[in-house]
């Protein structure tokens, strides 16, 4: 008996990590019998965007990011530059419509950031938009955002689309976000669920994001995981705009990817609980976006749930072989799946280029994870290491 008690909870376990390999693929296939709802055309002039852009320390990238914004199609916003301890001597923009905030004191948080040019708007402004000093803004970045407001969302995430593709880890790292965005953003978005927000490129009705942060005291990373959790549990959906795109600087050096990792992975262990309270709450409320949403929070870091069904499977063929059979289906599924996500998303040729990696890149990766309890001592800010200059927005 206590071997049959065994063996059973070894199923268990195994299912519980297991899912995560085939549930992306079990929900694209949901979504291919899903309706699609029609998207308005008429784009209306009733949003008034604060453009929040975000630095710490760094001040070399606001040139560019400020001057992608300036080229918005969409023309009823005001930029807010938060510089966090910063050094603002040099910098200059004669736009009127670009307000430079220099915080007393320094914040070292991405809300504090938020805040402080929310209580400092130049008007009502009754849409917020969140983006990185690193990132590039496409012109109709605004003009797509406004589809969705326009459709009664009042949370919607864009696309982050790779800024650099210079070394094999920053291609990695963008077929990573290759693969989140079409799971996490799209398919899970178009079966009536919500997509997963990505940290900038996002936007809200400014008294939803007051709703959900404004009493609330939050350091370190993982805001976002906290605001996301927050929009569900209200009731919300998080809409996903593939056409709102923003460049984002990927990872393009081991130590950078190391650092940065550690964070992510340490913002996974103390939000993950979250998945657990939206899961039983879409049940007793019959709510199939907080169910969903909660599910795939509870989803370890790619990673750490790749090694893992790998050690099992490798247990299996010891004790098990026909748990091993489908432990390697699983996978098989898994990578299928992920190399769809790639084919459908219209992805570089350099990154197909670059799979060959794939061990170095998760090599690194769980050396983050031994970080991990030093997470909270490293920098908030990633390093940046590209001149926005050489890249060039035009489609």
């Amino acid at each position: 008996m206590g071997l049959n008690f065994s063996m059973s909870l070894w199923v268990i376990v195994q299912i519980l990590m297991g899912y995560n390999l085939v549930l992306p693929v079990l929900i694209f296939l949901v979504y291919l019998f899903v309706p699609k709802p029609k998207k308005k055309e008429k784009i209306s002039d009733i949003s008034d965007y604060a453009i929040i852009v975000t630095a710490y320390e760094e001040t070399h990238t606001l040139g560019p990011v400020v001057a992608s914004i300036l080229k918005s199609t969409y023309k009823n916003y005001l930029i807010y530059i938060v510089a966090d301890n910063c050094d603002i001597t040099d910098l200059k923009f004669d736009d009127e419509r670009v307000v430079l905030l220099k915080p007393e004191e320094t914040l070292s948080s991405n809300i504090g950031s938020h805040f402080y040019a929310i209580n400092r708007f130049k008007r009502a402004h009754n849409r917020i938009t969140i983006i990185d000093s690193d990132n590039l803004v496409d012109p109709e970045y605004l003009a797509e955002l406004n589809v969705y407001f326009d459709s009664s969302f009042s949370a919607v995430q864009g696309l982050r689309s790779a800024k650099n593709m210079d070394t094999v880890y920053s291609c990695l790292d963008a077929a990573r976000d290759i693969y989140y965005h079409y799971y996490d953003g799209k398919i899970l978005f178009g079966v009536g669920s919500s997509a997963m927000l990505a940290g900038s490129g996002m936007a809200f009705t400014t008294s939803l994001y007051k709703e959900c942060l404004e009493h609330l005291v939050i350091t370190g990373a993982g805001f976002d995981k906290i605001l996301q959790k927050k929009i569900v549990e209200l009731g919300y959906r998080i809409a996903f705009a593939e056409k709102a795109i923003v460049y984002d600087e990927k990872t393009s050096r081991s130590d950078q990817l190391v650092k940065q990792r550690a964070r992510w992975i340490n913002t996974w262990f103390r939000y993950f609980k979250f998945g657990f309270k939206l899961v039983s709450k879409g049940i007793t409320q019959f709510n199939w976006n907080q169910f969903l949403f909660g599910l795939v929070l509870l989803r370890p870091p790619l990673f750490i749930f790749l090694l893992i069904s790998v050690l099992f499977m490798f247990v299996d063929i010891i004790i098990s072989p026909v748990q091993a059979l489908i432990w390697l289906i699983g996978f098989i599924v898994f990578i299928m799946g992920f190399l769809f996500a790639l084919l459908m998303s219209d992805t570089d040729k350099r990154i197909y280029q670059s799979l060959w990696g794939i061990p170095k890149f998760i090599f690194f990766q769980v050396l983050s994870l031994l970080k991990v309890h030093k997470a909270n001592e490293i920098s908030i800010a990633t390093q940046h290491y590209h001149d926005e200059e050489i890249f060039d927005l035009k489609k």
